[in-house]
Parts: structure tokens; C-alpha cells; sequence
């Protein structure tokens, strides 16, 4: 996966490109896929927007699989017929205009962990070994220059690339857009408590070489054990101490 720093800005669709597009997606709820929900212009009229704002709508629209538009006599927009996979995405992008619920991101990722570590453990190949090894490098060389924001990033590129290996599509489209959703979110990085943030990150990093070293073996109880300290050691939002927006 591409990380967050890596792609150009996302650009934040207008509140009443949002609202518009909301209403869309309410009629498509009350009809069977493939239904004729109406012309451009009905809708747009239906919406009281102006026509950059309803074409702004009807990007997030077809953006979430909702919609189908179809030229010519006829033709118009049609609610569409979504995979399980749209269904799920769907939920996230709607989680992404609301950064209070980045907890609830974090606590379902750090739910399927277990799930990615089982794949990891079946399917990890030699090359998918060595580029986790990198990805523990970058930690452990932000760990000594002291930055903690390097850290969290090369932590979630970690995590990234584990959920990679897996063979379920489904799984790591969901798990991708939830890390995306909270790294997308994430601001600084702070102290977590009292304990000194150098310490803290140090040690996150022993438990993350820890874990890629267990799967490396196929350690699958040593794998879940790590796992599962790593999502019940005490940790803000982002698994290092991060501050998100609110």
C-alpha cells in the first residue's frame, strides 16, 4: 500500500457536495439495484445545489459505488449493485468526515490483526520477510534520531505491508482503508502519560522486531502472543501516542 505521505492531497469535498450527495444515497436505499433514480438535472434540482456542486456530489457518489450514470435517451443515474467489498469501503468513507470516531477505527484494526497475522504466517515469502525488515529498520533509525513522528509513520507502513501478504482481498481492503483513515487523521505525536516518549517508542519497536522475528519462524503462539500485547499495552490513537483531529 502507497502511504498516506506519498499521494497527492486528498481534496475535501464541499458540505453541500456532501449533504447532496447524502440525499442520493438515501433513494438509493429505497430502490432495487439498477433502479433510474433520474436525470442529472432532476436530481440536481432535487438537491438545491448549483451544477459544480452536484457534479462535486456525484463524484463522491460514483467514488463509493453507489451510483451508475448512463448517456442518451433514457439514461440518466441508477443506484448500483455493490460488492460485499463497496458495502465495507462505504463504511469507512463515512467514518473518514468524522474524526472523533478515529478510536473506533484503531479498535477495529487492531481487531483484525489477529486475522493478518494467521495469513502472515501461512504466506509470508521471503520477499515479503525482507521488506518487513525494512520497514523494522526505518523504526529502529527513528527510534535513534529521536522521531517520533518518523516512527508512527514507518510503524504503519509496517502494519501496511503484513496486511499485503494477505491472500483476502477483503481483508485488506478493509484493514487498508482503516489505516489509511487514521493515519489521514493523525496530527503529532505526544508523550503517552508519564512515561518518556524516546522510552516508549523504543520499546514499541523491541515488540514490533519481536513479532516480525516470530513470523520469520512461524512462531504462531509466540505471533498471537506479540499481538496481542501490541493491542492491549496501553497505547493512544495511531499505536504510538498520536494526537487526531477533531
Amino acid at each position: 500500500m502507497s502511504a498516506t505521505s506519498d499521494r497527492a492531497p486528498r481534496r475535501t469535498p464541499s458540505g453541500l457536495a456532501e449533504r447532496a450527495a447524502d440525499r442520493v444515497a438515501e433513494m438509493t436505499e429505497s430502490v432495487p439495484p439498477g433502479s433510474r433514480l433520474g436525470t442529472k438535472e432532476d436530481l440536481r434540482t432535487l438537491c438545491g445545489v448549483s451544477v459544480g456542486t452536484f457534479n462535486e456530489a456525484l463524484r463522491l457518489l460514483q467514488a463509493r459505488g453507489l451510483v451508475t450514470v448512463k448517456p442518451g435517451p433514457g439514461g440518466g443515474l441508477f443506484s448500483a449493485e455493490q460488492s460485499p467489498m463497496v458495502r465495507l469501503g462505504n463504511s469507512v468513507l463515512a467514518l473518514d468526515a468524522r474524526a472523533n470516531d478515529v478510536a473506533d477505527a484503531v479498535r477495529i484494526r487492531d481487531a483484525l490483526d489477529p486475522l493478518l497475522i494467521e495469513d502472515a504466517l501461512w504466506h509470508a515469502s521471503p520477499a515479503d520477510s525482507a521488506g518487513l525488515r525494512r520497514h523494522i529498520t526505518a523504526m529502529e533509525q527513528a527510534v535513534a534520531a529521536a522521531d517520533p513522528v518518523a516512527f508512527v509513520h514507518a510503524n504503519w507502513r509496517l502494519h501496511a505491508a503484513i496486511a499485503a501478504i494477505s491472500p483476502n482481498a477483503l481483508l485488506r481492503s478493509l484493514y487498508t482503508h482503516l489505516l489509511d483513515l487514521v493515519e489521514s487523521h493523525t496530527l503529532t505525536v505526544l508523550p503517552a502519560g508519564e512515561q518518556p516518549l524516546g522510552e516508549y517508542i523504543a520499546q514499541r519497536h523491541e515488540l514490533h522486531r519481536d513479532l516480525v522475528d516470530a513470523l520469520e519462524r512461524r512462531d504462531r503462539d509466540e505471533a498471537l502472543r506479540l499481538i496481542h500485547e501490541h493491542n492491549t499495552t496501553l497505547q493512544p490513537v495511531g499505536d504510538t501516542a498520536a494526537q487526531s483531529s477533531s
